[in-house]
């Protein structure tokens, strides 16, 4: 992002507004499906939770200016379909002329800070249907932890199963996000044994009055197989951090790119914040997954 775009960013943020509603209407749409029908979203929805860390870096994504060059160096790799993000970062894309012929999926549900006592009661406090829909994005996205111990994950489960049938309404996707989670020692940690994801899939994809529009954004788990067997319903692979070897990382992704009703990646800091900096090069990997390739760094095993 150059300079010069930035300063614009910011002025058109203090003194045009309405630009935004202007971007958001003359927005170049695109299908959902693709030639290759797999998708590859990047996600940038984190920091809207609190949850600002990356690739062990506990502030990496303090810095708007160097997230937005990131996301923008992503969504310019030819093949990459769109983003998933909360209004602030969507609107930003939008005025910087990064959204045309893109997906856009809008966060809904931040309301869960990271690391709060009230992590679980996760409230719809960014976009909902009617917006997502008058802003001429494509769905909406909504994070269902499922604690069987908390309280507050009723009135959870209650307002995604509301979002999923309001976002049909409007003909738009539902990407539901189930984790079978538990707070240990003050955190909230998910369980991904396979049995614990077919659990949050199975809650998951019987939420709201249809699921003719949901879609399910699931983590890359042991035994895939037995995982993605447990739903019709079309499934994204969830990247997570990079955290994890590399090699390990793009391997598992690419044998779950395989499998049936597997329709894609969704990743965020896995590729915006890679070890050795070079967003280009991580997003180009995962498109070759995607492609049916097989990178060099799978097939060394480099981290």
């Amino acid at each position: 992002m150059r300079e010069q775009d930035y300063r614009r960013l910011l002025d058109q943020r203090a003194w045009q507004p309405e630009r935004v509603a202007e971007a958001a209407a003359a927005r170049r749409r695109r299908p959902l499906r693709n030639a290759r029908e797999q998708l590859l979203i990047i996600a940038a929805d984190h920091p809207a939770r609190g949850a600002l860390g990356a690739a062990g870096h506990p502030m990496a994504m303090r810095s708007r200016a160097d997230l937005l060059d990131r996301l923008m160096t992503a969504l310019a790799r030819p093949g990459v379909d769109g983003v998933l993000a909360t209004p602030d970062i969507v609107e930003d894309l939008l005025l910087l002329g990064a959204l045309d012929d893109k997906i856009v999926i809008g966060s809904m549900n931040r309301g869960g800070v990271h690391g709060s006592v009230f992590e679980f009661d996760d409230r719809f406090t960014a976009y909902d249907a009617p917006t997502i829909a008058a802003m001429g994005l494509d769905g909406g996205k909504m994070l269902c932890r499922i604690a069987l111990e908390d309280s507050a994950t009723a009135a959870t489960l209650a307002s995604c199963g509301q979002a999923v049938t309001d976002l049909a309404r409007h003909g738009l996707m539902a990407m539901v996000e189930p984790f079978w989670s538990r707070r240990q020692d003050g955190v909230v940690r998910h369980d991904l044994s396979p049995e614990a994801v077919i659990h949050a899939i199975s809650v998951g994809q019987g939420l709201g009055a249809t699921s003719a529009r949901t879609w399910l954004k699931i983590p890359v788990v042991p035994e895939m197989e037995r995982v993605v067997e447990s739903t019709t319903l079309p499934v994204l692979l969830l990247g997570g951090d990079s955290g994890q070897d590399a090699g390990e990382m793009y391997d598992s992704w690419r044998k779950a790119l395989r499998l049936p009703g597997v329709r894609g990646l969704v990743v965020g800091r896995a590729l915006l914040y890679p070890p050795d900096g070079d967003v280009g090069a991580a997003v180009d990997t995962a498109l070759g997954l995607l492609e049916g390739g097989v990178p060099d760094l799978v097939q060394g095993g480099a981290s």
